[in-house]
């Protein structure tokens, strides 16, 4: 189901058969100051609202009212034209605290792939992107959102994830 409408989605995208994909991925590590169970709910789109201020996607379709494999929602683009990003949670494993997204604007296709494991009292989690470009301006749109994401080497979501663990509120929001 995912992968028939990605490959209608890509069609519409009108891809040019010359235009080589071009791929770029970055990884880290954060460490959040609470027990798995408590922290891996967090990387779900309706939990990420907790912590992630500002963040309210749309969603498009969901049997669950957390997160489940499938889950199709939206975002509002965050470069100059793009409109949307669609979102589909194309991996849940909560058992084994995973999950990916895949992620999709007319020019290019992303991943987000986060792994987290216990260390003690705390939990590791390992935050993957990996970018396809499906055109030249898709390419030079993934260099600067991976550059822009891992500019702090995700501290920034270290820290607000932490903080929301410490204080029950997102980082920024008005009190």
């Amino acid at each position: 189901m995912v992968l028939l409408f990605l490959i209608s989605n890509l069609s519409v995208m009108n891809l040019q058969a010359e235009t080589a994909a071009e791929r770029i991925s970055r990884s880290s590590e954060i460490i959040l100051n609470d027990r798995i169970d408590s922290v891996f709910p967090l990387f779900g789109p309706v939990r990420e609202m907790d912590w992630e201020y500002g963040w309210n996607p749309e969603f498009v379709y969901s049997d669950d009212q957390l997160v489940e494999k499938g889950m199709i929602f939206k975002s509002p683009a965050r470069f100059e034209g793009e409109q949307f990003y669609l979102w589909i949670v194309t991996q849940y494993r909560p058992a084994e605290y995973l999950i990916e997204y895949t992620v999709s604007a007319p020019d290019r296709v992303w991943f987000i792939h986060v792994q987290c494991e216990p260390i003690g009292m705390k939990t590791k989690a390992n935050v993957t992107y990996t970018f396809t470009a499906l055109n030249e301006h898709g390419a030079a749109l993934n260099k600067i959102a991976l550059h822009k994401m891992y500019s702090r080497n995700l501290k920034d979501w270290e820290e607000a994830l932490n903080y929301y663990l410490k204080t029950g509120t997102a980082l920024g929001s008005p009190k």
